[in-house]
């Protein structure tokens, strides 16, 4: 723009003289993309490079240059006269950024945001990677934790066809078989961890009054429990030694609340087109930040533990069951309701 202004203001004093320099013509001549308004000293405007409808407005003109005076300091025309050596003044020459100029100022910005995008892909598949490898190692763990209790268990299986023959008390077989029947609930149970589970479609009521039930038998006198359901049958596709596991997760999660001391409270019933499980305990509760946390595998505030419960039951119920599972409220010193959600399949047949 220095050499244009300069070729402008020479071109000036040649016309005075007669004499034209083509050197001088060629460069004022000489195309390019740079937006320029030179008003002389009649404030006539002259633009370069502009949209000559838009230089009818005189509002956008005035915004216009003013805009390029922010970009670049506008360069004053001004040629000395050999004659009368006098300073004679031309105009004022007021331009703006090219629009290759304006895309490069974004290039270093889009260059770090594809670095930041980059770096993060990077991260992602590290932390993927690795939760793959943990996932794989509970699932081995898992597994084998199943395979090794099978041994014993069989064996169990076996004592008890003796004892049956012998002189024992039914009542004494009778409460070995049901805690047989448990291990190898947990048995199967755990054998499903890494794998798909197969879901049948089964009536929520019954399944959570189940586990509930059985919580209550096994769980210290001093807890109280009340279930409040629906008389109505809930159509749910679901794993149910899974499901049983979910739910046994979060009482007991309520009772260690409560330190071993309180009430839980079940309600199941119908909202719209999902069966809905609420349970609720008299703990300490849960802080609002720590909402969405106490899901993530781990997380704990207990002394004991390996905060897995929880992250198990997101799993079961958001990964296999595709329903919903989170924190309903909660209350300091007054207790926390949790909520499963699972869609109800009515027209389904399985």
């Amino acid at each position: 723009m220095e050499i244009w202004a300069a070729a402008q203001e020479d071109l000036q004093r040649d016309l005075l003289s007669d004499n034209t320099n083509p050197v001088v013509e060629r460069i004022i001549r000489t195309k390019d993309k740079i937006p320029k308004i030179v008003v002389n000293k009649y404030n006539e405007i002259d633009a370069i490079n502009i949209d000559s409808l838009k230089m009818k407005d005189t509002t956008y003109i005035r915004s216009l240059v003013n805009r390029f005076k922010n970009e670049n300091t506008p360069i004053d025309l001004s040629f000395v006269d050999t004659e009368t050596n006098e300073t004679v003044q031309i105009g004022t020459i007021y331009y703006g950024n090219s629009e290759v100029l304006n895309k490069l100022k974004y290039y270093p910005v889009a260059l770090i945001l594809i670095i930041v995008l980059f770096f993060i892909a990077i991260y992602f598949f590290y932390q993927t990677s690795k939760s793959a490898e943990t996932n794989k190692l509970w699932a081995g763990m898992a597994k084998e934790t199943a395979h090794q209790i099978g041994t014993p268990l069989s064996s169990l299986v076996g004592w008890t066809e003796i004892l049956k023959t012998e002189a024992v008390n039914p009542e004494y077989i009778v409460e070995m078989e049901k805690d047989i029947t448990r291990l190898e609930t947990i048995t199967e149970r755990f054998s499903k961890i890494g794998s798909k589970p197969a879901l049948v479609k089964a009536d929520l009521v019954t399944e959570t009054k189940t586990s509930f039930d059985y919580l209550k038998s096994r769980s210290s006198k001093l807890i109280e429990f009340e279930l409040d359901a629906t008389d109505k049958e809930i159509p749910v596709l679901i794993n149910p030694q899974l499901y049983s596991w979910t739910i046994e997760n979060l009482v007991k999660n309520g009772i260690d609340a409560m330190k071993g001391k309180g009430k839980i409270t079940m309600r199941i019933s119908l909202n719209g087109k999902n069966g809905v499980v609420q349970i609720t305990d008299t703990g300490k509760g849960i802080p609002k930040r720590n909402h969405s946390k106490v899901f993530s595998p781990g997380f704990t505030t207990k002394k004991r533990g390996w905060g897995l419960g929880l992250s198990l039951a997101k799993r079961i119920i958001e990964g296999y069951h595709n329903g919903k599972i989170y924190v309903l409220k909660s209350t300091k010193d007054v207790g926390t309701t949790m909520e499963i959600a699972l869609q109800v399949r009515s027209n389904e047949k399985h």
